[in-house]
């Protein structure tokens, strides 16, 4: 069975010869635990308690503390993101609470890398590959959403006006990352 514990980042090569653009900029973001959480209303609350992030009721939106994130995936699905934590810890703290209620508990951490596109251009950027309208007004900050870019399923999120998250397939990964370095070229 392979060692996951271990990983080689698939964007390293391509973070190290990145341009600098400050108008848009790429930076790959820190290992994450991820678990994807399905229940029934008594397991949402004890899996919001559990994870200490309230999970959201609001289509498209996320929750943070500290450095735990609660995506809204869909009507009774999120995606639970705690920054530098062994995932094997979390999902067993959240099993053990959740003993007894109907509902599915998933460690997807291997699954995806994710990066952060940063800037006063980053939505211009992101619309090169994204056909969603990612105007401030349209989608705010705390927003999230399963989307495209290019022809890779992507999550992307919204922690701050100028900054956006996506979260990709590690086979897709390379390829979203160059395509988004290419959009920025026009700010090179």
């Amino acid at each position: 069975m392979p060692d996951f514990a271990i990983r080689e980042g698939s964007l390293d090569r391509l973070a190290a010869a990145k341009r600098a653009i400050p108008a848009a900029t790429l930076a790959v973001l820190p290992d994450a635990a991820k678990l994807v959480f399905r229940g029934r209303p008594t397991a949402i609350d004890v899996a919001g308690r559990a994870f200490g992030v309230a999970l959201q009721q609001e289509a498209c939106r996320s929750l943070t503390n500290g450095g735990r994130t609660a995506y809204w995936l869909g009507p009774d699905e999120w995606l639970l993101q705690a920054v530098g934590e062994d995932p094997a810890a979390l999902f067993a703290s959240l099993d053990a609470a959740l003993a007894g209620h109907a509902c599915s508990l998933v460690d997807v951490s291997h699954r995806s890398d994710a990066f952060a596109l940063s800037g006063p251009e980053a939505d211009y950027v992101l619309n090169h590959g994204c056909p969603l309208d990612l105007s401030l007004q349209t989608f705010p900050v705390g927003m999230c959403t399963r989307t495209i870019f290019g022809k890779a399923t992507i999550m992307l999120s919204r922690p701050a006006p100028e900054t956006f998250h996506i979260d990709v397939w590690r086979s897709f990964a390379p390829y979203v990352w160059q395509l988004l370095d290419e959009a920025r070229g026009e700010f090179a």
